[in-house]
């Protein structure tokens, strides 16, 4: 007998859809699993045979030929377990229920029930996309599947349930299509603002940073406040709208980090050891082409610590991701593309002792010591950051001092006003563009520069010795500071002070 049930590979974020088709035979006792399946899909005979008999049902004891078609398509995972099943009881006569349109996905476990699978949402967006409306998952992937609307989800626990509801033995309800909220009242942060004393140039930089979305680094000696100033990105950057969310959802979907809630509602703040390798960052794998940190940071943040720390290989795999937003995965087992639309935020000594430039402290390193020490970092990938600060210590009396500071939540209300003025102003560009996102055209349309603005950054290009690139993204940052101050013109305050963030740069050329 034959029988053909889908399921789904993912690409990537993309789903492809997979037809499994079963025949059996007379013939000596056999088991060909065909279509390239990876080493979780051939394991999946004994996770399967198991299942079938724990199940109360009867594994054939035959000549047993499946195939996974698309024949060229690389199939990995052990989603595929809950359609083969179902497959081989449909092909041996014991399941005569109608299942074409519908999708399996599910991994077994030796008694029959279900586990949860990776990868869930991405495959169930791509599949909508492609028209189909019904799909049966395994039960504690109900919440990740109750966001997406439009589809008739049945979240069920185990093999002999999926059988039970075919027949029509066992009525089951589809998931609660569930509604999106990005509130934050429930979410405790260790940090906030209203902590950091002192450095009212680098919390402005901040905030100018998140509004806009420009990359930022810190300069300053160590015990200055840059981690803490990071760790309070998180606190003011702006709600997540729901089409931002699932994007970040269906990446870390895929990389197997999603919570029980089913959703990621907060912006991703990954902040990976020096010690990272290059496709821990980038992303890749020998067996599955997982997404790295730069992707996991999607609509985020990425924290680099130490900047100098990081292999140099590491930190250059970097600047295509910063300007493109996007990353293609090549590796000898495929190739992936994922977004890496992300907020780079770094800090480090500014020479090795850590105390070079500091008014407090006494550097003991030489200028070749100095010179190595900052050359770890290439211009090209310093270029690609919009906003440059230097920050030193802190006097004692600000520290044990009780002068009121401005809190977290003050500043996410005028950035989340900001976010508002450029939603408004690219509504008929790309959707989710902010100011570090315009390209040349943009630019030309939203960032007209006045003859005195022409001059003072004009100045600032020839003394700083600045390259095209800088010109371009300090009038972003222009034009984010004069979002800040509500002017819907770039003032010349405005590019005095884009173009002081770019004075560290010049100062290591």
């Amino acid at each position: 007998m034959f029988s053909k049930i889908f399921s789904y590979a993912l690409n990537g974020l993309e789903g492809v859809a997979v037809e499994i088709e079963t025949d059996i035979n007379k013939g000596m006792v056999s088991y060909d699993l065909v279509g390239l399946p990876d080493t979780a899909v051939k394991e999946s005979k004994e996770r399967v045979r198991s299942a079938i008999k724990n199940s109360a049902f009867i594994f054939p004891i035959t000549k047993i030929t499946v195939n996974l078609a698309p024949a060229d398509l690389k199939k990995e995972g052990s989603h595929y377990d809950l359609p083969l099943a179902v497959s081989l009881l449909k092909a041996s006569d014991q399941l005569l229920a109608e299942t074409d349109g519908i999708v399996f996905l599910g991994e077994l476990a030796l008694d029959g029930s279900l586990r949860p699978v990776t990868g869930l949402l991405p495959i169930l967006i791509s599949a909508r996309d492609r028209g189909y409306k019904k799909f049966i998952v395994p039960a504690q992937n109900a919440n990740e599947a109750s966001y997406i609307e439009g589809l008739e989800v049945y979240a069920l626990s185990s093999l002999k349930q999926v059988i039970a509801f075919l027949k029509g033995e066992e009525q089951c309800s589809p998931v609660e299509h569930r509604g999106y909220t990005a509130s934050r009242a429930n979410k405790n942060y260790d940090y906030d603002m209203s902590l950091v004393k002192g450095q009212a140039v680098a919390k402005r930089a901040l905030e100018i940073a998140v509004a806009g979305g420009h990359n930022v680094l810190f300069v300053g000696p160590p015990g200055s406040g840059k981690t803490l100033l990071a760790r309070c990105i998180p606190t003011i950057m702006p709600d997540m709208t729901f089409d931002e969310a699932l994007e970040v959802t269906k990446i870390h979907s895929v990389a197997g980090e999603l919570s029980e809630e089913g959703i990621v509602s907060l912006r991703p703040f990954r902040t990976p050891h020096h010690t990272a390798t290059t496709v821990s960052m980038c992303g890749g794998g020998n067996v599955r082409l997982r997404p790295g940190e730069i992707s996991m940071a999607h609509k985020g943040v990425l924290f680099l610590d130490e900047l100098p720390e990081y292999s140099r290989h590491t930190l250059e795999s970097l600047r295509q991701p910063l300007e493109d937003k996007k990353i293609t995965v090549t590796r000898a087992g495929g190739t992936a593309t994922y977004p890496a639309d992300f907020m780079l935020c770094a800090g480090m000594n500014p020479c090795p002792c850590g105390n070079y430039g500091s008014v407090y402290r006494q550097c003991t390193c030489t200028p070749a010591q100095i010179a190595k020490y900052r050359a770890k970092i290439s211009g090209p990938l310093m270029d690609r950051i919009d906003i440059q600060v230097e920050v030193d210590g802190v006097k004692y009396d600000d520290l044990a001092g009780d002068a009121p500071a401005e809190s977290s939540a003050a500043v996410k209300e005028r950035v989340e006003r900001v976010r508002a003025i450029q939603r408004e102003r690219f509504r008929g560009e790309k959707p989710g563009m902010i100011n570090a996102g315009m390209g040349e055209k943009q630019i030309k349309k939203y960032c007209r520069l006045s003859p005195e603005c022409e001059a003072v950054l004009k100045s600032a290009y020839e003394s700083l010795n600045l390259s095209a690139r800088a010109r371009t993204r300090i009038i972003k940052v222009a034009r984010t500071i004069a979002d800040l101050a509500f002017s819907e013109d770039i003032l010349p305050e405005h590019v005095l002070e884009a173009a002081s963030y770019r004075s560290y740069e010049a100062g290591i050329k």
